[in-house]
């Protein structure tokens, strides 16, 4: 391998919606004894879910699986109403750590369906958000993934209303949501855009070292929808290269000239330093920042009130964070990565 130089998308790797969610499960397992639930992959990454099963979490795809009293998280991606009913009962203690960005497009859900729109919902069928989002109003919600799924859809003979995924790129809903605003004009849209500003930004700092690049790492699963888009752009930009992967040890051997690196927004920040390691640019890293993160979620408020309850006793029993730092629900200071890596 022969890299002379890697530029280094900024930002890249956890945004606000993924460290929150990650540093709840982390604080669950310091609190509780194992093993701690959670309904579906906490995030869509693969060594992130691997750590936290290491540490006694299991992931499991039915809430009716949990034992009655068990510890429970809800992920990252939303979950159905009925899946939240059914996690509260039989005395579970139950964490949500939905994103704020998913539960905001939750709630013009619920809006606009009581003011009888028909919504259109541009994702991915399978999606776990997507399957969430729409469950909130299964009657009055029809899915799209192209321009030509809009041209196909019946008039439904109400309102129409457009949301989205979050996790789409830019591009992709851009073409969707032209085409639905033709096919019926009166189209009701939100004020501020569904999708996730750490999506659209990670997406412009890949594009702005794409074409400088001989080739380009993107760093996450297969499984994120954002890591996946992120692949899309580097090569929608021209670059000729173009490989996802989760870990370092899948890096080819025969990368050489200019790499772009940049990881998806499940990725720990630590999957990152070792792929530069292992790229081992012989004229160092460029940093290419485009613009600067400030967002930051509190942990759910479910949480706050369990930490508040339990600070005392877990200062004792369970024991401080790595770096001294006792059991809070002021965690603004505490970077997830960390928490993840360094288990209490």
């Amino acid at each position: 391998m022969t890299v002379d130089r890697v530029l280094l998308a900024e930002p890249r790797g956890f945004c606000a919606g993924v460290e929150m969610a990650i540093k709840a499960l982390a604080w669950m397992v310091r609190v509780f004894e194992p093993p701690v639930f959670c309904y579906h992959e906490i995030v869509h990454n693969r060594l992130v879910v691997e750590a936290f099963a290491a540490q006694g979490v299991v992931f499991v795809d039915d809430v009716r699986d949990v034992p009655a009293g068990a510890p429970l998280m809800l992920s990252a991606h939303g979950s159905a109403p009925e899946v939240e009913d059914e996690a509260a009962a039989h005395g579970r203690a139950v964490v949500n750590a939905v994103c704020p960005l998913v539960t905001k497009v939750h709630h013009e859900m619920k809006v606009r369906t009581r003011k009888g729109y028909t919504v259109v919902y541009v994702g991915h069928a399978g999606h776990e958000e997507a399957i969430g989002t729409m469950a909130v109003a299964p009657g009055a919600t029809r899915l799209v993934e192209s321009e030509s799924d809009v041209d196909a859809l019946a008039d439904p003979g109400t309102p129409v209303a457009l949301l989205a995924q979050t996790t789409l790129p830019h591009d992709e809903w851009a073409g969707v949501a032209a085409r639905a605003k033709e096919r019926f004009p009166d189209l009701w849209m939100p004020g501020r855009s569904d999708l996730c500003y750490a999506t659209t930004n990670r997406q412009a700092a890949l594009r702005a070292i794409a074409g400088r690049c001989d080739a380009v790492v993107v760093i996450g699963s297969a499984n994120s929808s954002n890591t996946v888009s992120l692949a899309h752009v580097a090569s929608a930009t021209g670059c000729p290269r173009v490989m996802r992967v989760n870990s370092a040890s899948e890096l080819p051997d025969d990368l050489a000239g200019a790499v772009g690196v940049t990881a998806g927004a499940s990725a720990p920040e630590w999957l990152v330093e070792e792929v530069v390691d292992r790229l081992a640019p012989t004229d160092g890293v460029e940093i290419v920042r485009t613009v600067e993160e400030q967002e930051y979620f509190p942990p759910p408020p479910e949480l706050r009130d369990l930490l508040r309850s339990v600070a005392t006793a877990a200062s004792f029993v369970v024991g401080a964070l790595p770096g001294g730092a006792a059991p809070s629900a002021d965690d603004r200071q505490v970077p997830a990565s960390r928490m993840l890596a360094q288990p209490a």
